[in-house]
């Protein structure tokens, strides 16, 4: 008689790291698209998470995603990252528009011993889809920016990690006194990413 096996259902530290950084540049290029850093033209179709998500055509971007989900992994396997923050700024002034950040809690117990954790793929999956769904609308919460902007990434570490050669020490990149929207979360028992918007805030005046 056979019998079904639930390895599928296991989560190894090397996989939820697969996932987490899998997940941060398929959100990264959501974010770019809907937020409208990077024409729409330059995005194309892919299915992702159940769902059609666009990913950035531009060979520059492809380039620093694809370098910063290998450094992402490196630090997610050692439990050192505790947050990723993606910035939207002006292009011509820098002033800082919107922060996308993205807090990561480490099970320390598996970087330290390497047990593993059991969570299904397909509620993994269900927990995602609703982080990628809340970015496709932020059109809807968020103010609209009607100028030339930019990107960068900020990484938020544990103190002994040295700072890797093609990255560098950065000021926080903060908004005074933003206006904030909390979206889903998503938890692989092992890395648990909490997600939250914050923006600049115009005050309009009211008569």
């Amino acid at each position: 008689m056979a019998s079904k096996t639930a390895s599928k259902d296991i989560i190894t530290l090397r996989g939820s790291t697969a996932i987490v950084s899998e997940f941060f540049g398929y959100a990264a290029n959501s974010i770019l698209y809907n937020r409208g850093v990077y024409p729409e033209e330059s995005f194309g179709r892919v299915k992702k998470y159940g769902l059609p998500l666009l990913l950035s055509q531009d060979e520059g971007v492809k380039t620093f995603i694809a370098n910063l989900n290998t450094q992402l992994s490196e630090w997610l396997e050692a439990g050192k990252l505790q947050r990723i923050v993606l910035v939207i700024m002006s292009k011509a002034t820098n002033e800082v528009l919107e922060r996308w950040n993205f807090s990561i809690e480490t099970d320390r117990e598996v970087v330290e011993k390497g047990v593993s954790r059991e969570k299904s793929d397909k509620e993994i999956m269900r927990e995602i889809q609703a982080i990628m769904r809340q970015i496709a609308s932020s059109i809807t919460y968020l103010p609209c920016l009607d100028e030339p902007c930019i990107f960068d990434v900020l990484a938020y570490t544990d103190m002994d990690v040295a700072v890797p050669f093609t990255w560098t020490e950065s000021d926080p990149k903060l908004i005074a006194n933003p206006q904030m929207v909390k979206l889903h979360s998503f938890d692989t028992k092992i890395h648990k990413v909490d997600t939250l918007v914050s923006y600049k805030n115009d005050e309009w005046d009211e008569e």
